[in-house]
């Protein structure tokens, strides 16, 4: 019975001299074919590290996340909305907005959750979304139940749930991220920008601007900006950063949800 070749691929022992090569000088063997699997590749030692090259060895993090536009400089601007920590988000703007982070969230992998007292608007969305598996879900306000969020399925809860939203029963965990949506400053929105991880602001009026520059400490410069956004627009900030970010929407979003508006 022939003895079976090894998987692993060492390296190859040298060929003997023949008869009239010079020490060194390796006779050309012919290429033995495999039956059924043609010519024996090249042979390569193993991909091997000692322990102390170990710590050589890194993967890029930090910059995954939903891709919800690009910032001044055209770069993409990636929102982190799946970490394991709870994370508070408030968006004062248009429900096209909230589609597109909600369609592309869905895209990444993840699950998303939608509280709304207006499930028609969210109706088709959830169709194109799902496409066989639950991937985007709706609920009534106060109706949502445990999502069970993981590592391997995080979730993002969408609460569109009118000026005056109502404590939630299902808040932010960790890999379950809240994005609140308010169409404008409402009388609960200081309380829910002060509680917030990350603000996303849209076009307002230079009353709510003020309220909105004081709340969040902005410069005169972009408090002054936020009454002449542009639809598509928003300004993300925290109490140490802000950058501007446009929202183009894909082929496929243009086709699903039309132009971006701010307007609903």
């Amino acid at each position: 019975m022939a003895t079976p070749t090894s998987v692993f691929n060492g390296p190859s022992p040298a060929p003997a001299a023949g008869p009239g090569l010079a020490p060194g000088q390796a006779a050309t063997a012919p290429r033995r074919q495999r039956r059924g699997f043609g010519l024996i590749g090249p042979r390569r030692q193993r991909h091997e590290l000692s322990p102390e090259q170990f710590d050589a060895l890194s993967l890029p993090v930090g910059d995954d996340g939903v891709i919800i536009g690009v910032g001044a400089r055209d770069q993409p601007a990636v929102l982190g909305l799946h970490r394991p920590m709870p994370f508070n988000v408030v968006l004062i703007g248009g429900l096209w907005t909230a589609h597109v982070l909600g369609l592309r969230t869905v895209a990444t992998g993840a699950r998303v959750t939608v509280e709304t007292g207006r499930q028609h608007m969210w109706t088709s969305l959830a169709q194109a979304a799902n496409s066989g598996h639950q991937s985007l879900t709706l609920h009534d306000v106060g109706r949502v139940p445990p999502q069970g969020p993981s590592i391997g399925s995080p979730v993002l809860v969408i609460r569109d749930a009118g000026m005056r939203p109502p404590r939630g029963r299902v808040t932010s965990a960790p890999w379950q991220s809240v994005l609140t949506l308010l169409p404008y400053l409402s009388p609960v929105a200081p309380r829910l920008m002060e509680n917030a991880d990350l603000v996303g602001i849209q076009r307002v009026s230079p009353d709510e601007a003020a309220q909105v520059g004081r709340i969040m400490g902005l410069p005169s410069a972009d408090v002054e900006s936020l009454s002449a956004l542009p639809d598509g627009v928003t300004l993300w900030c925290d109490r140490q950063s802000r950058v501007y970010v446009a929202t183009h929407p894909t082929d496929v979003e243009s086709g699903l949800l039309g132009a971006a508006r701010r307007m609903d």
